[in-house]
């Protein structure tokens, strides 16, 4: 584990919704170039625990922090240039080009009066490039298949150039090769110091990217640690009613997983 401070830290963090508590006391840190894998049931808090990171939700107890600083404190034009959230239910105007919904992710910057300048339009080519999406710019976005939606919408937070980068079902409606597309842009970003954590419902595809998987059930973090670990544990055992097995396999870098009967 590095010993860099975090980038983004939870303290003792409980959100409530419909006034009852949905994710509670939760700590965790995450640290520049993190790959961290946020996993769980369903209905177990996991996208309201992002949201909350996000600053999108505010905390019915605890805090969350941004290298030190109290998210709440900071101003939300800072804070849109610090921390990019991608959702699979992300809008957006059908009418918008591809292009120009990515280059939403520059607003932060820019705000709504100035022109993109050289950089913005750079940042938003890289966002088209790494997401495998440059043959699209031209396309509505009212004319795209569902996964090709998505992978907008991780283009639009890649724009956005981020320190923190947070992802609920970053893979949602992705077929094999844009998952591995997608996975492979979240890695040439962390390379280059952005911390990224992702909801990501496939475990066998969250071990094989992750380089730490927290797990939350009934809105608690179970678990936390490398991700073999975290799959073969009780905790998972208890939060998915099944236990699974790692296989080493020779010539494979990663266990494959199976079900015990």
């Amino acid at each position: 584990m590095s010993a860099a401070p975090p980038r983004l830290e939870a303290r003792g963090l409980s959100v409530a919704r419909g006034g009852c508590d949905v994710v509670r006391g939760v700590d965790l840190a995450l640290r520049a170039g993190e790959a961290v894998a946020l996993v769980g049931p369903n209905a177990a808090g996991k996208s309201t625990l992002v949201r909350a990171l996000a600053g999108l939700l505010p905390p019915s107890s605890g805090e969350v922090r941004f290298e030190g600083e109290p998210l709440a404190t900071l101003p939300r034009g800072r804070l849109a240039r610090l921390l990019a959230l991608v959702t699979p239910d992300e809008g957006g105007a059908d009418a918008f080009t591809v292009e120009e919904r990515v280059a939403l992710g520059r607003y932060p910057y820019c705000g709504p009066f100035r022109a993109l300048d050289a950089e913005d339009r750079r940042a938003v080519e890289r966002a088209l490039a790494l997401t495998g999406i440059a043959h699209l710019a031209a396309r509505r976005i009212g004319t795209l298949s569902a996964g090709e939606r998505q992978l907008a919408a991780l283009a639009r937070g890649l724009a956005q150039q981020p320190s923190v980068l947070l992802l609920d079902e970053p893979a949602a409606h992705l077929d094999v090769g844009h998952q591995l597309a997608l996975f492979a842009a979240l890695d040439e970003v962390r390379r280059e110091g952005v911390a990224v954590l992702a909801v990501v419902h496939d475990l066998p595809r969250a071990a094989a990217w992750a380089e730490r998987m927290l797990l939350v059930a009934r809105g608690e973090l179970a678990a936390q640690g490398a991700p073999e670990s975290v799959l073969t544990g009780d905790a998972c055992a208890s939060a998915f009613g099944v236990r699974l097995r790692a296989h080493r396999v020779a010539g494979l870098a990663q266990p494959l997983y199976s079900v015990e009967p």
